[in-house]
């Protein structure tokens, strides 16, 4: 048997038993598994946070590794539990939205509805479906189970549309904030690529709250040039950032998830 590389994403944090009972449940189904954390501090129930730190993640990881993403306000209800082969990873989790970002990237990829019980632990409850379907799952692909035995294609995953941008008629985009790193840059759910090298970028602004930001920088050094002033830059995770030299720029502007932005193109 060869050794399978599980990820794991969740909401649960690392003061209770949760995390570590997911692990013991994959171990004890394969143990050469190799566990590695993505984190367990996504914000409660923050699907949209979720989306995306595991997007910007996983395809860190080796062809063949298996995510295992557990964000779940739904556990215990009628939305469905999913296996997601895309590209050449697994995903296993319930079907919210948390894969949405994943799902734009392969649009051909195959969605499953876990269905065989036979692969969950007995008797399974209504609250802990990370430890009793989603861990045993991902520990039964690691062991080879072929992807199929699990259940049926499906071909309507739920997405999240908040993490979409939209184009308006006059050219301009709106889009959000998705999420908000350690050092307090603002990543939105624009495109990097709009930018494609910053000696070419069209003139611009960024509006969000009270601060318009007219600039995209290369590098966070650049930044520091102006240092009172945010500007952009194109974020490793493939999305427009907001940032501010050497302080948090949503502390400084009052930029919280879920902020609205909206993007001009100057004529």
């Amino acid at each position: 048997m060869s050794t399978r590389i599980i990820t794991l994403l969740t909401d649960f944090g690392t003061e209770d038993y949760f995390v570590g009972a997911m692990k013991g449940v994959i171990l004890t189904r394969t143990s050469r598994a190799v566990l590695v954390d993505i984190t367990h501090a996504i914000p409660h129930q923050n699907l949209e946070a979720a989306a995306f730190t595991l997007n910007a993640a996983y395809s860190c990881f080796p062809a063949g590794s298996i995510h295992l993403a557990v964000v779940d306000p739904g556990v215990g209800s009628d939305r469905r539990p999913i296996l997601i082969e895309a590209g050449l990873h697994l995903f296993v989790g319930p079907d919210n939205g948390l894969f949405t970002f994943v799902l734009d990237q392969f649009p051909t990829a195959r969605i499953r509805h876990l269905t065989n019980s036979a692969y969950f632990l007995a008797n399974p409850g209504t609250t802990f479906h990370g430890r009793d379907i989603f861990a045993p799952v991902a520990a039964s692909l690691a062991k080879g189970v072929a992807p199929a035995k699990f259940g049926p294609i499906v071909q309507d995953p739920v997405r999240l549309e908040a993490a979409r941008f939209a184009s308006l008629p006059d050219g301009s985009l709106t889009g959000k904030i998705i999420h908000i790193d350690h050092f307090g840059n603002c990543i939105t759910n624009l495109p990097a690529d709009l930018f494609p090298t910053t000696s070419e970028t069209r003139r611009f602004v960024l509006q969000v709250k009270d601060c318009a930001v007219r600039t995209v920088e290369r590098s966070y050094q650049a930044g520091a040039q102006q240092a009172s002033q945010p500007f952009l830059i194109r974020g490793s995770a493939g999305f427009v950032e907001i940032s501010l030299a050497s302080a948090s720029a949503a502390r400084t502007i009052g930029i919280r998830v879920g902020d609205p932005v909206h993007l001009c193109w100057n004529k």
